[in-house]
């Protein structure tokens, strides 16, 4: 079984996705550590010497082969993933793949931004008062694909352990 992981970036995607593969006994991926390690790059260099057109066509590729492979694993995704290049279908067409939407609030998006804002290069220009707007207009643009996933879970007001075993529940 294949074990997708979605949601905005700070929904807790990479946390959730190494608790639940232990618990599950599944190797874990995370896509943009992945790509880092095929394209021998990071994706901000990436970003920066070929563009955004180049990183999603391979964010697609790699996904593709991910998902057709007849290995187990919990994969988390990078936020915009599935909303580009039909990667949400093909989500949702790979065989025993399971896809989770961890869904969080704006609130709780930009409290953790905040306070990890200097790993994320895409909100680390963007000040506080401002950065509600940019987490809600971006979540409006992106809420339809996040919410093709085959399971929603709501993590505000819970912890890690919380959400692994609300995603266990879910999968028997």
């Amino acid at each position: 079984m294949k074990i997708v992981l979605l949601g905005y970036m700070a929904s807790g995607k990479s946390t959730i996705g190494m608790l639940l593969s232990k618990e599950l006994s599944m190797p874990f991926i995370d896509l943009d550590a992945y790509i880092e390690s095929k394209e021998k790059s990071t994706i901000k260099a990436i970003f920066k010497t070929k563009g955004e057109i180049y990183f999603r066509k391979i964010e697609h590729a790699y996904l593709s082969d991910l998902l057709s492979s007849e290995k187990d694993f919990v994969l988390s995704l990078g936020g915009g993933t599935p909303c580009y290049a039909n990667n949400m279908e093909s989500i949702l067409k790979a065989q025993q793949t399971t896809s989770f939407y961890l869904q969080a609030s704006i609130s709780l998006l930009v409290e953790r931004l905040i306070k990890g804002r200097e790993n994320r290069p895409m909100v680390k220009e963007i000040g506080d008062e401002k950065l509600g707007e940019y987490v809600a207009k971006h979540l409006f643009e992106r809420r339809f694909f996040y919410e093709q996933a085959l399971h929603k879970i709501g993590i505000d007001q819970k912890d890690a352990q919380e959400i692994v075993t609300a995603i266990q529940t879910k999968l028997h």
